[in-house]
């Protein structure tokens, strides 16, 4: 929807920024290990979270003490240094999460 009503290509009117939206979840939480891009080091992606900015870096601030890792977040996924899947998972599930873990 354009929000545009006249121009005449110089004014004040500019067009209201929109958050880009991430994709929707199932419902289901993804944990893969993934070295790609990272000279061999490791990490293990969370994805599926569907969760405001705040709350998620909330959850991976929890998630990296509990690790005793470093880790961040991008893009609406959390990415923990190091292959933690296993702990991961099982932290997720105690907070209620369905979590599968991913190949990778």
């Amino acid at each position: 929807m354009n929000d545009l009503v006249y121009s005449t290509e110089l004014g004040r009117i500019k067009p209201t920024e929109q958050k880009p939206q991430r994709p929707k979840g199932d419902g289901i939480i993804r944990i893969q290990k993934q070295t790609s891009g990272r000279k061999g080091a490791g990490v293990s992606l969370i994805t599926g979270l569907d969760l405001e900015d705040a709350e998620l870096k909330k959850l991976a601030v929890e998630l990296k003490k509990r690790c005793g890792c470093g880790g961040s977040v991008k893009a609406g996924n959390i990415e923990i240094q190091g292959e933690k899947r296993d702990l991961l998972k099982q932290l997720l599930e105690q907070k209620g999460y369905t979590v599968k873990l991913a190949g990778g």
